[in-house]
């Protein structure tokens, strides 16, 4: 939109990549759901981010985008890796044996780590937003309740390690060289689909006999909106808002998942998973009010 000036572009910006995380990154838990219904979990990653980072990194050279120099590389590998790598692909084995709703529930630590790492580099959350990261974490607490995450401790432990190994990565890239623009996506998707390539191939993952047509559908939706739409935009809130800020869709994605996971997996949600979205709706009433500049 280069007829819009800055500002104005900001302002526009800004509330439509958030409302793209809220509504896509919600939808991508129950698209990972059935897509690794036909896929190993690292390999259905590995092609997602794979093909995504190709063909943007295709496009942006078209259009006269430089290729990363070594360092921006070496800079995107690091948050490749933790965000994709690590982060996305830990979701992915959870959702093995946890429900869509609760993995985008356990998910919403990441602003709680986010503020951890945050305070590393002296960027400490304000008030407002700590009273909205504790209620987050009291939704989760109850979550913890429930009988999905007692009943599967090793996929409570593998959110929890995508949920910090994501929140390090996204606090990390803020310090680290990186390309310019959506090359810093392209980078990233390709340097993580890499290494989730040798993690499918060290693990003994296998090409499966068949497809369904509901797996296939998934990665397609994973790879142009999942990666390509809404990795992008979270990039762009990085670089453009407080980390709180961009990372408040782990507290709304758990509302998009937990309508799709009942309406198209037939999931039942309990009491506590009620109860905990409740709280994390409060949550992001909280956090969701702040200036688009990040205060630095």
């Amino acid at each position: 939109m280069p007829w819009l000036k800055s500002d104005s572009r900001q302002k526009l910006l800004v509330p439509l990549a958030l409302c793209a995380l809220y509504i896509i990154w919600g939808s991508t838990y129950i698209a990972m759901y059935f897509a690794i219904d036909s896929f190993p979990p690292f390999m259905m990653a590995a092609i997602r981010f794979s093909i995504a980072g190709m063909l943007l990194y295709v496009f942006l050279r078209l259009r006269g985008y430089p290729a990363p120099l070594p360092g921006e590389w070496l800079g995107a590998a690091a948050v490749g890796v933790l965000l994709l790598s690590i982060g996305n692909a830990a979701v992915a084995i959870a959702q093995q044996t946890v429900s869509t709703s609760a993995a985008a529930m356990a998910i919403a630590t990441v602003p709680l780590w986010i503020a951890v790492f945050s305070s590393l580099w002296g960027h400490s959350p304000n008030r407002r937003e700590w009273l909205g990261i504790g209620f987050g974490m009291v939704g989760v607490v109850v979550l913890n309740m429930g009988n999905t995450l007692q009943a599967s401790p090793f996929g409570a432990f593998l959110l929890i390690v995508a949920a910090a190994s994501w929140a390090f990565g996204s606090v990390w890239a803020r310090h680290l060289p990186m390309p310019q623009g959506a090359m810093a996506s392209a980078a990233q998707m390709l340097m993580g689909g890499a290494v989730l390539i040798l993690l499918s191939f060290l693990t003994g993952e296998t090409w499966p006999g068949t497809i369904s047509r509901k797996s296939l559908f998934s990665m397609v939706f994973l790879v142009i909106f999942g990666s390509l739409v809404a990795y992008s935009a979270y990039l762009y809130l990085l670089k453009t808002v407080r980390p709180v800020l961009a990372t408040s869709h782990t507290f709304v994605n758990p509302v998009v998942a937990m309508f799709l996971g009942v309406w198209l997996a037939s999931e039942v949600i309990d009491v506590e998973e009620m109860v905990a979205l409740a709280i994390i709706i409060i949550g992001v009433l909280l956090v969701l009010p702040f200036k688009a500049r990040p205060e630095i």
